[in-house]
């Protein structure tokens, strides 16, 4: 299941929703959220109830995931350093979150270039052992895909923002992406790990027109795993540098700081601590 939401969503609103979580949602009335921030050349000032939680947001980050008790978030999208949410460049959105739902919000271009926003579904539903799941998600400037491996096509036709999936033997698989019907490659080679027991998911996001197209990779534990897969932490992500065809695989890069899950973390506590007042009352 996916929901395409009304614009994008910078990357930083994962840490803002932790801040604004609904006072009388209960602990366990729980949602996973991660965010990848997938728009090039686009910084923005996120809004969560007209507070302003984050600044100066810049393409290229994935934040999460991060537990939030079940609910609906308003936020609001301004340009950088606007003075108030007062009018905003997008929104405000609604965001709804299910209890025991891992979601990825994805800010990106469409297929004409424009910015927009989709809300994916994780799937974590549980594998065969050896196995891990391969999700191949479309969110970028360019047209119909097929992608590759080994050479030869896997995923057909895949269009923006749509996405596939594949449960298949753990190990590394070389994919790529080429325009539809085609086998050169527009972005990679590039090696990717499909982790036994976690959900690889493989995004290709940027803009074919300007160049900088870039694939990055979140791993997220599904169904029937107590923790995460060996060497492959959960909701991790890495970005591989491939403007071009001929860039090969480039060298993987983490996009998630220790300072960043730090202030996640204390930021999370605040927002359980405003919960359980809430609840008192």
């Amino acid at each position: 299941m996916k929901k395409t939401m009304l614009a994008a969503l910078g990357a930083g609103a994962l840490v803002a929703l932790a801040g604004a979580a609904p006072a009388n949602a209960a602990e366990t009335d729980a949602a996973m959220l991660s965010v990848l921030h997938g728009v090039p050349d686009l910084t923005v000032d996120v809004y969560v109830n007209d507070e302003l939680t984050l600044d100066d947001f810049a393409p290229g980050d994935l934040a999460g995931p991060l537990e939030l008790p079940a609910g609906t978030y308003t936020v609001a999208i301004t340009a950088a350093d606007a003075a108030d949410a007062s009018s905003p460049a997008i929104g405000p959105i609604d965001l709804p979150l299910e209890a025991g739902v891992n979601y990825t919000a994805v800010a990106h271009l469409n297929e004409a270039g424009d910015p927009t926003a989709t809300l994916f579904t994780n799937d974590t539903t549980q594998l065969a052992a050896g196995e891990g799941r391969l999700t191949v998600r479309h969110v970028a400037a360019a047209p119909a895909v097929d992608v590759l491996a080994g050479g030869s096509p896997v995923i057909t036709a895949l269009a923006n923002p749509e996405e596939a999936k594949l449960d298949l033997a753990a190990g590394t698989v070389s994919a790529a992406v080429a325009a539809t019907g085609t086998t050169e490659p527009v972005l990679g080679p590039a090696d990717v790990e499909v982790a036994e027991g976690a959900n690889t998911i493989v995004y290709a996001w940027g803009s074919l027109e300007a160049e900088n197209l870039a694939l990055a990779v979140q791993t997220v534990t599904v169904a029937g795993m107590n923790s995460s897969p060996d060497g492959v932490p959960a909701g991790s992500a890495g970005l591989v540098a491939t403007n071009g065809p001929d860039s090969g695989a480039g060298v993987w890069a983490a996009v998630i700081g220790g300072s960043l899950l730090a202030a996640v973390g204390l930021i999370w506590a605040a927002a359980r601590r405003r919960a359980a007042a809430g609840a008192e009352r």
